[in-house]
């Protein structure tokens, strides 16, 4: 009885147990879970915790799957283990999204045609559109940035790859035709081969340096499209690799909408376009106060 109760409570635990019957049967654990930890030090629990967190504020279609292992977690953990996780983890909270209660419920739809290889039926509305589109859509993958969720997927009726955002996808219905995704497949990489496809031209590249204060220095190195720029970023400063065309015709215009926010250390071509732009609308406003 006592084997028994215990075979009971490790099945109870997760703990996959094999029974064979027979003259040489018996139970027994299977061969690679034996090497799977079932001690955590409290500071690994405390970044499972604290992970979940996160994952939870960013609308992560699977919380309630991950409260239930944290919960078999908490379980195996005694009185005093439970009080000191709970004594690691009570400083740190994120403050959740207001997402849509139907965006879960879609990114686990999106993330199930995704495994399949299904293509979708989506009513996609755009951005400033009264009305939803029909498209069809192969989903490749899925993408969290800058608190939003978005699918990576080929178009049918674009012939190419599209970002979708999935807040934006009213409706998804899965048809009968399956598809073959690019293996391997990266959303990260598409994000940093379209920014790069933004590019006037390739090379010559230019070395941009940026001082700022920390809060427009987050917004300007986590633009999407500054974003695979990035080479190196202290509290105080940010360094772009751009390539020259690039710099000369669209970053001026941008780098002015934050104001004394942030200052061009070099180039000194860039410092010099930036200032001919603000001279100019400063011309502007004084014309019109004579």
């Amino acid at each position: 009885r006592t084997v028994y109760r215990y075979i009971d409570a490790l099945g109870a635990s997760g703990v996959p147990i094999v029974a064979d019957s027979g003259h040489e049967g018996g139970f027994r654990i299977l061969e690679n879970f034996k090497e799977t930890p079932l001690f955590f030090r409290t500071v690994e629990l405390k970044a499972i915790v604290d992970a979940s967190k996160f994952a939870k504020g960013a609308g992560y279609p699977y919380t309630d799957e991950l409260a239930e292992a944290l919960d078999k977690i908490e379980q195996s953990l005694n009185d005093e283990q439970r009080q000191d996780l709970h004594r690691h983890t009570s400083g740190v909270d994120v403050i959740h999204s207001a997402f849509r209660p139907s965006v879960g419920s879609q990114l686990r739809q999106l993330e199930q045609a995704i495994v399949e290889g299904r293509t979708l039926q989506i009513a996609y509305r755009k951005e400033n559109s009264a009305t939803a589109e029909e498209r069809r859509i192969d989903p490749y993958g899925l993408a969290y940035r800058l608190s939003e969720w978005y699918v990576i997927a080929y178009c049918h009726r674009s012939s190419e790859l599209r970002t979708f955002r999935v807040d934006r996808i009213e409706d998804a219905q899965p048809t009968e035709a399956f598809f073959a995704k690019p293996d391997p497949f990266s959303a990260e990489d598409y994000f940093r081969e379209r920014s790069y496809r933004e590019r006037e031209a390739d090379g010559p590249m230019a070395l941009i340096r940026i001082e700022g204060d920390p809060m427009s220095l987050n917004a300007l190195c986590d633009h999407w499209h500054m974003h695979h720029y990035l080479t190196e970023r202290t509290d105080s400063e940010a360094r772009f690799l751009i390539d020259v065309p690039t710099m000369n015709k669209r970053l001026p215009t941008f780098l002015l909408m934050f104001g004394n926010g942030i200052k061009v250390l070099e180039p000194a071509e860039l410092r010099d376009r930036i200032h001919e732009l603000a001279a100019r609308i400063v011309r502007l406003y004084e014309e019109e106060d004579r």
